[in-house]
């Protein structure tokens, strides 16, 4: 995987440059020094893989930028902050724009003003996108309001911050009974369950993450979804398939042999008048 193809392969190279580099004046070892495990020397970058590499790929179809930030975010959502964070520091390409991290704080933190601010400054062209994730928040700092009982600032949210967006009448209709209702609106917690508040936000951001441009917000789960549509691709190209989903396995492309065809008697049918077609 490179800019260009590269004159030798990897592993020579691999197998020079540890011939080279073993022998240091100090008696030391490059393996040493980063812990004794070669697949150090597999994850540097070679010669031909500069900075300047805007794609990868045999075919050249895969951005880079694109790549690194997707796989970033991939190990960001499996909780491998602190794996995702060096990513981004060794790549030198950055997950999200400080402005959109800035943006995503405000909503987790429940910074709903300040969201709003935040939401004009990330470059976004379009309008209507803008109020309708106006709108999302907002309904959320109006759900929160009424969840503590401060249903004048609710009522006051409803009116010269969510109505004037025009967007949706009918959810501002419902959102409105909620005044005198609470539990239709599933405010039934009490103020003080911030677990709750939490959860509510974390599902606003993932609601925001689908709304907002890919280059913007990474959708959530992108490179499992990229690798699952990989596998079913070549489950449904596969001419002999007769295996289950969990026999495909990432390491290899998959493919069914013809010795995977049914090619034993196991059961005899007599007395029957028409095609079999399932057992």
């Amino acid at each position: 995987m490179g800019c260009v193809e590269d004159e030798e392969p990897t592993l020579k190279r691999m197998k020079v440059a540890f011939t080279e580099l073993r022998g240091l004046s100090n008696g030391s070892s490059i393996i040493e020094r980063v812990g004794g495990s070669s697949r150090d020397l597999m994850t540097r970058p070679l010669p031909s893989e500069g900075d300047n590499c805007k794609v990868i790929g045999l075919r050249g179809v895969i951005r880079k930028d694109e790549f690194v930030r997707i796989i970033a975010n991939a190990l960001y959502s499996l909780g491998y902050k602190k794996s995702s964070a060096l990513l981004e520091e060794e790549s030198g390409i950055a997950l999200y724009s400080s402005t959109v991290n800035i943006f995503m704080r405000h909503i987790l933190d429940g910074n709903w003003d300040e969201s709003i601010y935040t939401l004009r400054k990330i470059g976004l062209s379009n309008e209507s996108m803008v109020k309708s994730a106006s709108f999302f928040i907002l309904e959320q700092k109006y759900l929160e309001l009424l969840q503590a009982d401060r249903v004048m600032e609710a009522v006051k949210t409803l009116r010269t911050e969510i109505a004037p967006l025009s967007i949706n009448n009918n959810r501002i209709h419902e959102l409105s009974s909620f005044i005198m209702s609470p539990s239709l609106g599933g405010l039934t917690g009490s103020p003080g369950e911030e677990h709750l508040r939490a959860k509510s936000q974390t599902k606003l951001l993932e609601e925001l993450q689908k709304l907002l441009p890919p280059t913007i917000m990474i959708p959530e789960n992108r490179l499992e979804h990229l690798v699952e549509q990989a596998l079913l691709l070549q489950r449904d190209s596969c001419v002999y398939h007769n295996a289950s989903d969990q026999e495909m396995s990432l390491y290899t492309d998959h493919t069914c042999g013809k010795n995977k065809i049914p090619s034993q008697t196991l059961q005899v049918l007599q007395a029957h008048s028409d095609e079999i077609w399932f057992l």
